[in-house]
């Protein structure tokens, strides 16, 4: 996989906000919703994307170098900021790829308007409760200890953060997790209207979980497919919450095939 990809930034004043966005590629457009952990600037995963889409990359509001909004209280905020975005955009039917917490948002921003996303796919996502287990609470690990539950092999983490993440990186931690706890925090990283409002979504939709998830239990998949009963599901052996980073190759096959299928 090729490793870097030439990125054009933007600020993009969104709600009284100025949000950091990132774009590259060509092709069909394609909305990435990052992790409550932000996302690293470059990633494998993202430069094969680019090589199918044209990926939209905003750091969420609060999250990375977007501003925060003193205002915003729920996931769904983020969810109206990020359709506001596509809006301004003009791209309102662009696929929607969220990651995890990215997962939630996309969910949100889906049943919002049915009809509008081109496909939509959830990797890991947050946003309803488990029926068995939990979702991990942050609040009880280290920054590093949460960063590394995301991953089944840990040989990943390192190739990607550093066996001993850097201070910079620590700092970046700190504040998506602040920004986490002002949103996201009673009840812990899932909704209770979600699961009744997602069965309107009519977007082709791919449920897409790592088999290892220690972060989001696999067992969530189950409650996501009660909702959303036209939604496909697919399982990545040996790979824990953090698809994208700890199987790449696999995670851009199945969304580009996914994405081919309309």
């Amino acid at each position: 996989m090729a490793e870097t990809i030439a990125w054009q930034e933007s600020l993009v004043p969104v709600a009284g906000l100025q949000l950091r966005l990132r774009r590259a590629g060509k092709g069909p457009p394609l909305l990435v919703l990052h992790r409550d952990t932000g996302t690293l600037e470059q990633l494998p995963a993202y430069a094969e994307l680019a090589r199918h889409f044209e990926l939209l990359l905003p750091e969420h509001p609060g999250y990375g170098q977007s501003e925060r909004p003193t205002w915003m209280r729920s996931t769904r905020d983020l969810a109206m900021v990020h359709r506001w975005l596509l809006a301004e955009l003009g791209l309102p039917k662009a696929a929607l790829l969220g990651l995890g917490f990215g997962g939630w948002i996309a969910a949100e921003m889906a049943s919002m308007a049915p009809l509008d996303p081109a496909q939509l796919i959830l990797v890991g996502p947050m946003g309803i409760r488990p029926p068995e287990g939990v979702i991990l609470d942050q609040a009880l690990v280290s920054h590093i200890d949460y960063a590394r539950a995301g991953f089944h092999d840990q040989a990943a983490f390192d190739a990607l953060y550093g066996a001993d993440p850097s201070t910079d990186q620590l700092v970046e931690w700190d504040i998506c997790r602040e920004m986490n706890y002002r949103i996201a925090w009673k009840p812990y990283m899932h909704s209770l209207t979600l699961p009744h409002l997602l069965g309107g979504v009519r977007a082709p939709t791919l449920l897409l979980w790592g088999a290892e998830d220690r972060v989001v239990p696999l067992a969530a998949a189950e409650r996501w497919r009660q909702a959303m009963p036209r939604a496909q599901g697919e399982t990545v052996a040996g790979c824990g919450h953090c698809v994208e980073m700890e199987k790449p190759a696999e995670l851009v096959r199945l969304v580009t095939t996914f994405a081919q299928r309309g």
